[in-house]
C-alpha cells in the first residue's frame, strides 16, 4: 500500500494546496508499488499472519483517511502497528494523518520511524521532503527529494521532480526550479500542474515563446481553467497576438465569467 502526498502550486483556488488525502490502493492507477520499497513482490504465501492483519487494518485506515474520517483512520493505524510494530507503511500514513492535524512534530517522528524501518522507501522520502518544504527547511527537503529520485525503481520521479521544483521556487532558486520542472515535464507532459508552473516561471522571467508553448498545450486540453486561460491571455498579449487573446478571453468569459481572472481581463489588468 502506497500513500503519497501530492500538491499543486497554482493561483487563486489552486494556490499551494496540499492533497494529503491522495492515497492509492494496491494495484490502482497512480499506485507507486514500484518505489523500490521491497526487493520482491510479497505474495500471500510469503506474508506472515501478523503482517496480513496489519495490512488489512492499514487498508481500512487508508479508506477512512481518504474520506476525511481522521480519528477513525488514526485508530485503525494504531491497531495496524499493534499487530506489526515494524510496518513502515503504517508509520507513513500516520505521518500524513498528523500532517492533516497540523501536528508537525508527530508527523516528522512518524516519517523518521518509517525511514528507519525502510531507508529505501522513496514514497516516504517524498512525503517527508514535502513536510520539510512546508516548514521552510529547504536543504533537508531537497536531500530527501534527491534520495527519492535516485531510487532506480521509483515510479514517482515526475511527481517528486515537480514537488522539488515548487519548493525550489519557494526557496528563491528559480534556475534550479526550471530545471526540475523541465525534467518533470519530460517524464509527464500531460500533468497540468507541471505544465502550468513551468509556463508561469518562464513567463515571469520573460521567456514568452517557451511560456506560450507550455500554456497553449495546457489550454488546448480539457484541463484548462480560469488560471491557465488567464496566463495564456497575458502571454499572448505580451506577444501581441490579438486573435489568440480574443479567443482565450472568449473562453474565459464563457466558462468562468464570475472568476477574478475574468474581472481582471475586463479591467485590462494584465500586469497585476
Amino acid at each position: 500500500m502506497r500513500v503519497l502526498v501530492t500538491m499543486i502550486w497554482l493561483p487563486a483556488c489552486l494556490l499551494v494546496v496540499l492533497l494529503t488525502g491522495c492515497a492509492n490502493q494496491p494495484g490502482t492507477a497512480g499506485s507507486s508499488s514500484t518505489s523500490g520499497s521491497r526487493s520482491d513482490i510479497v505474495t500471500e504465501s510469503d506474508e506472515p499472519d501478523h503482517r496480513r492483519r496489519a495490512r488489512l487494518r492499514l487498508e481500512l485506515a487508508t479508506g477512512y483517511f481518504e474520506q476525511g474520517q481522521i480519528n477513525v483512520a488514526l485508530d485503525e493505524i494504531k491497531q495496524s502497528l499493534t499487530a506489526d510494530p515494524g510496518f513502515a507503511e503504517a508509520y507513513n500514513l500516520r505521518a500524513l494523518v498528523y500532517m492533516r492535524l497540523n501536528d508537525i512534530p508527530l508527523a516528522e517522528d512518524s516519517f523518521r520511524r518509517a525511514l528507519a524501518l525502510n531507508p529505501r522507501d522513496a514514497d516516504v522520502a517524498h512525503n517527508y521532503g514535502w513536510l520539510l518544504c512546508q516548514q521552510g527547511r529547504y536543504s533537508d527537503s531537497f536531500r530527501l527529494f534527491a534520495q527519492a529520485i535516485a531510487n532506480p525503481t521509483y515510479g514517482g520521479r515526475a511527481k517528486t521532480l515537480m514537488t522539488q521544483g515548487i519548493c525550489q521556487l519557494r526557496a528563491g532558486q528559480r534556475a534550479e526550479a526550471e530545471q526540475s520542472l523541465s525534467q518533470a515535464y519530460e517524464l509527464d507532459a500531460g500533468n497540468p500542474i507541471i505544465g502550468y508552473n513551468l509556463a508561469s516561471l518562464l513567463y515571469e522571467r520573460g521567456d514568452l515563446t517557451r511560456a506560450q508553448f507550455y500554456i497553449r498545450r495546457l489550454n488546448n486540453s480539457d484541463l484548462a481553467n480560469a488560471e491557465t486561460l488567464w496566463l495564456g491571455i497575458k502571454t499572448e498579449q505580451k506577444l501581441n497576438n490579438r486573435d489568440a487573446v480574443r479567443q482565450l478571453a472568449d473562453q474565459l468569459k464563457k466558462r468562468f465569467g464570475q472568476s477574478r481572472e475574468a474581472a481582471a481581463y475586463d479591467r485590462g489588468a494584465f500586469n497585476e
